[in-house]
């Protein structure tokens, strides 16, 4: 099995750790989404990363459908099965991606447009969610012991993510949330491996 990938995207790190942690075998391929690679425009219409390949050639696409993949072929490593703790992992999972999606939002926009055509008001209200977001996790982190769950390779995706974009622009205020990675790392020491 085969994950095409990018080191800097956070969706990609998410399910890159997870698998590892999980013990779950996969090769991880660097893929440049730019680029009009044949094998990830073949396997996912979209284009996007990551995406999953299995051994007989079936695309499995969005990180979050991955990370349930990896689950059931791992017989539950990432989420538990008692249903009201599973249902807030997948929300902190969906709350980590989702300020991903606002982070990223500001980074293309001032990617793809000149200086001069940049919309401010969009990159402001996205970074209104990103703050809210923050606070909320800052307010609200998980317990982070031996057994790690999806939502705490979400949330380290995210924060590696938002430092490498936004270094020095997050963490006022938020001390808890600037802290939680060193927490996380004694627990998963390969942790550094997955940087972009």
């Amino acid at each position: 099995m085969r994950i095409l990938y990018s080191p800097t995207s956070p969706y990609s790190n998410k399910v890159r750790m997870a698998a590892h942690y999980a013990g779950f075998a996969v090769e991880s391929v660097l893929t440049d989404t730019n680029a009009n690679s044949p094998e990830l425009i073949g396997s996912n219409p979209l284009g996007k990363i990551p995406t999953l390949i299995t051994g007989d050639g079936k695309s499995i696409y969005d990180s979050r459908t991955i990370m349930h993949f990896i689950d059931r072929g791992t017989k539950g490593k990432l989420y538990p099965k008692n249903a009201g703790k599973r249902l807030d992992i997948e929300i902190l999972e969906a709350l980590c991606d989702g300020i991903c999606d606002c982070l990223l939002a500001i980074v293309y926009e001032k990617r793809i447009h000149p200086p001069e055509k940049v919309h401010q008001p969009w990159i402001d209200m996205q970074w209104t969610k990103i703050e809210r977001g923050l606070d909320h996790l800052n307010e609200n982190l998980p317990k982070t012991g031996a057994k790690l769950h999806a939502g705490h390779f979400a949330l380290a995706a995210l924060l590696r993510y938002i430092e490498l974009r936004f270094s020095g622009e997050w963490q006022r205020g938020r001390a808890k949330l600037k802290n939680w990675p060193a927490k996380f790392e004694k627990h998963f020491p390969d942790y550094s491996k997955f940087k972009a």
